[in-house]
Order: structure tokens, then sequence, then C-alpha cells
């Protein structure tokens, strides 16, 4: 009889636990929605999205998975886009384990693994995102002097030991402490000047849904291959 009790007690902590990540999952998905879809980007892109929507910023000022067209032909894919009282926030959202070293004027950073027995050469995320944002300050060029911070997110299993030179106006930032970087940038900038805030959200909104289209996503990966030349290798 006791052994009889004791399954029904666990069989229902199981249950009811159960049921909590299910409505748990449940009210994120619905959350996460209103500003993108449960299966677009990258999980570490929606968990900021997610990150941010909980915080309290409102979905209408919040953009995912954005794609605009350059100057000189070509797009530039932007992680995520938040527009504040003191101006845009571009992200560029890395997802890595092991400790993360960098100088923010080179072309390369470094990331180590296995206690430093492994070591791989990636793209400088600052510079990237510069780029992002300069394609964005062009698309915006008529919606007035607005004020662009770069905020470069990494999530995973990282460590950032040793990241120099940070330009202005630039963070380099754990995804746990995302928040609290937006607050100080809100806090320590004074408001910008949107001079056409309906352009800027029909831009963005235009970005957004550029982002989904399949034709546009072949033709930026096909970019991206061509740039980087790896099929005139042969070896």
């Amino acid at each position: 009889m006791f052994l009889l009790q004791l399954f029904v007690v666990i069989f229902s902590l199981f249950l009811a636990r159960w049921g909590l990540r299910v409505f748990r999952k449940r009210r994120n998905t619905k959350l996460l929605n209103t500003v993108t879809a449960s299966d677009r980007g990258t999980r570490s892109e929606r968990e900021l999205v997610l990150s941010l929507l909980k915080s309290g910023r409102s979905p209408k000022a919040l953009y995912h998975d954005l794609m605009l067209e350059k100057e000189r032909g070509g797009y530039s894919q932007i992680d995520a886009v938040l527009a504040t009282k003191v101006g845009i926030i571009v992200f560029e959202i890395k997802d890595y384990i092991g400790w993360i070293y960098g100088n923010c004027g080179h072309a390369k950073w470094t990331q180590v693994t296995a206690y430093g027995q492994s070591k791989y050469r990636f793209y400088n995320p600052v510079k990237q995102n510069e780029g992002h944002i300069k394609s964005l300050k062009a698309t915006l060029r008529n919606a007035g002097m607005i004020p662009y911070f770069s905020v470069v997110v990494f999530d995973g299993d990282c460590s950032l030991k040793e990241i120099d030179y940070v330009p202005k106006n630039t963070y380099v930032v754990k995804a746990n402490r995302v928040n609290e970087v937006i607050r100080d940038i809100e806090l320590n900038h004074p408001k910008a000047d949107y001079q056409d805030k309906t352009a800027v959200v029909r831009i963005l909104e235009q970005a957004v849904i550029r982002g989904a289209n399949p034709e546009i996503l072949d033709q930026h990966r096909g970019s991206i291959d061509d740039m980087l030349g790896q099929s005139r290798v042969y070896d």
C-alpha cells in the first residue's frame, strides 16, 4: 500500500512538472510569435528575442532576421534590430563554446577549446556588425540623424577572455547581460531625433519580410559562397 501511494505521489509530481514545462513552452512560443516564427533564424537569435520581450520590450520595436539591399547590389543580413528612444540597436549573435579572444581592429578573432588544445579563427563580429549598420544607415538616411549602437552577443558556454579596442557605441556581451547593456545605453545617451518614424518602421518591416523570401536567401548564400571562393580551390 505504501509503495502504491509513493508511486502515485511521484507520478503526480512528474505530471505536474511536465504540465508546467508544456505551459511555459506554449507561453514562450506565443510571446515569440508576436515578433517572429518559432522556427526562424537560430536558437540563439530566438532566445535573444524572447529575452527582450520578457524584459518588457514592445514587439512593435523589435525586428528579427532582416535582409537589407546594399547600394552596390547584394544583401546584408541582420540578426535583430531594436528601436529605442535613444537610437537603433543592431545585434550580431554568435553561438560559441570555449574562450574567445579578439582585437576589434583585427580581421580575425580566436576561439580556444579543449583547454587550449584547439584553436579556431573566425571573422571579427564587430566588423561584421559594422557592415550591417553601414547598410542600415544607408537605407534609413532620410529618416533623421539616428544614432546606431552595435551589440555583439555571445551565446553558449563561452567566456570572453580578452576583447580589446572596442569602438564607441559598440558592446560585446554575453547573452545573459544583454538587457543590462540596453539599459546602460538608454541611460547614457540623449533622446534620438526620429524625423520619420513611419518610414523607419516601414523599412524595417520590409526587411523582415525580405528575410523570409527563399529566392533572396538563396541569392545571399550564393554571394557569400562566391566571396569565400572555396569552389575555385582545386586541391
